[in-house]
Formats: C-alpha cells, sequence, structure tokens
C-alpha cells in the first residue's frame, strides 16, 4: 500500500467548504480509504490523508486531469501551500 498525508491551513471562511468538497468526491480507482483529520489546536489546520493499493495506483491518481481539478478546488479554500508526505505504509491495524 501507498499514501500521502497532507497539511493544510483552511481559510476560516472555507471550512464548510472543505467538508462538503470531501464529501462529495468519490474515491478515486485503486483507493482504499481517505480520512481528514480537523486538529484540536488549531481548529484551521487539517491533515487529509489517502491510502492507495500501490505507488502505481496513487501516482495514476495525481497525474490525472480529475484529480488536477480536485486539487485546484482544494486550494481556492487554503492559507498556504499545502505539506505532502508521500510513502509507503508498512502497517496497518484496524478494529
Amino acid at each position: 500500500m501507498y499514501g500521502t498525508i497532507a497539511k493544510i491551513q483552511v481559510n476560516p471562511e472555507k471550512i464548510a467548504d472543505l467538508e462538503a468538497l470531501s464529501k462529495r468526491i468519490d474515491m478515486a480507482p485503486g483507493q482504499m480509504a481517505r480520512y481528514v483529520f480537523r486538529m484540536d489546536a488549531n481548529p484551521h489546520e487539517f491533515y487529509l490523508v489517502a491510502v492507495f493499493e500501490s505507488r502505481e495506483a496513487y501516482q495514476a491518481n495525481a497525474a490525472s486531469p480529475e484529480q488536477h481539478e480536485r486539487f485546484l478546488e482544494l486550494q481556492a479554500m487554503l492559507t498556504a501551500a499545502p505539506e505532502w508526505h508521500d510513502g509507503e505504509i508498512v502497517d496497518v491495524a484496524v478494529k
């Protein structure tokens, strides 16, 4: 498995838009899970987590025109550039 974690700073006036976008978008081909965390310490800071079945599926999604459109929509809600952290998922435990 492979994925990304993004730290984003959301414009306070756009938080409802982010929540709506997250609920509206479908899972990408090869995507296994998506998580959106809102931080207790800073309610304008979010972490986005996307889990894919493989690095290839992740890279195909990242290169797709559909993902580019979603990113542009997300970017309009932010006060700073996202911090992306991509990598191999080496362990998963789910109850």
